[in-house]
């Protein structure tokens, strides 16, 4: 197979996948030593481009939304703040926030020139996610149920309008459910806020 060959199946993958690491495009490939490096090459060059972009290390998209890291800390999804955002749940912009069960730093991080918060999650705490469509992708958000746990959970203020909103649309039954997984403490805790906010 010619190098044109492997510029049109790299190519071919970052058109049809919203996000693209080196290894899928390996193993896409035969696994050569120089096919490797080829690739790495090919992938500068069109980071100097700017046809593609870097999200993380490894990752790569021809797109320009940095929610699309997410795709870079499986297992992962968007939640807290920007979920509220998405569910329409208050009315403040939010940047993407990452909640990941990986061991990558948490913190700020620039992604396309956007600021990105990454925050670890425990594994047993990674559910209670949809997928959304935003553009033409879609991205896994908390669901408003799991996005109320995680802002409280992670000690994050709800203003008085945002609590009313989540008290309104959550779905009690579901609510229950996610909350198995946690104290019982963080339960009465959780009861309490929804309750005084349906009064």
């Amino acid at each position: 197979m010619g190098k044109g060959k492997y510029l049109d199946e790299i190519e071919d993958i970052l058109r049809k996948s919203p996000v693209v690491n080196l290894s899928s495009i390996t193993r896409m490939m035969r696994s050569k030593k120089k096919i490797k490096q080829y690739q790495k090459h090919i992938l500068r060059n069109k980071l100097k481009q700017g046809k593609i972009k870097r999200l993380a290390k490894g990752c790569y998209t021809i797109h320009d939304n940095p929610s699309l890291a997410v795709f870079c800390f499986k297992p992962s999804y968007l939640g807290l703040q920007d979920a509220l955002s998405l569910h329409e749940l208050w009315e403040q912009e939010a940047i993407p926030i990452i909640m990941t069960a990986t061991k990558t730093n948490p913190g700020i991080r620039t992604i396309l020139g956007t600021n990105v918060l990454i925050r670890r999650i425990s594994r047993k705490y990674l559910f209670g996610f949809d997928y959304c469509k935003q553009g033409e992708t879609y991205l896994p958000y908390s669901d408003i149920e799991k996005t109320f746990i995680d802002m409280v959970y992670f000690k994050q203020p709800i203003g008085d309008e945002a609590m009313k909103n989540i008290a309104k649309r959550i779905d009690e039954s579901k609510l229950k459910l996610y909350l198995r997984a946690y104290s019982k403490a963080f339960n009465k805790k959780i009861i309490k806020i929804i309750e005084k906010n349906l009064k």
